[in-house]
């Protein structure tokens, strides 16, 4: 597999606005240099492993998001959730969709 450092540093500029963050700030979390941070971002440099590891620290992810696109969980709970909807018909997956709406404005 070869990696997209155009589309690593997207997604990594991606997450940190998301979480309405400056790169200054993103920097000092990650202890990197302001400078190589907008250079990741623009892909005029590569990342090592290390680097990823902490901006995924750093903007409270994991290195799947920046790597693969995606979000791995460490627990298997959402995709047994997943594989529950999955088998589901239209009907269902909007009650579904309708339960999980509700449940989330819950205050448990």
């Amino acid at each position: 597999m070869e990696l997209d450092y155009s589309q690593i540093g997207k997604r990594i500029a991606r997450r940190r606005k998301e979480l309405g963050l400056k790169q200054v700030e993103v920097c000092e979390r990650a202890e990197i240099n302001d400078k190589y941070l907008s250079c990741i971002e623009r892909a005029t440099s590569i990342p090592s492993l290390e680097v990823i590891m902490r901006l995924a620290i750093a903007l409270d992810t994991t290195p799947d998001e920046f790597l693969t696109g995606c979000i791995r969980y460490e627990s298997d709970e959402w995709r047994d959730t997943a594989e529950l909807l999955r088998g589901m018909n239209s009907e269902q997956l909007n009650l579904a969709k309708s339960f999980l709406t509700w449940l989330l404005q819950q205050k448990l």
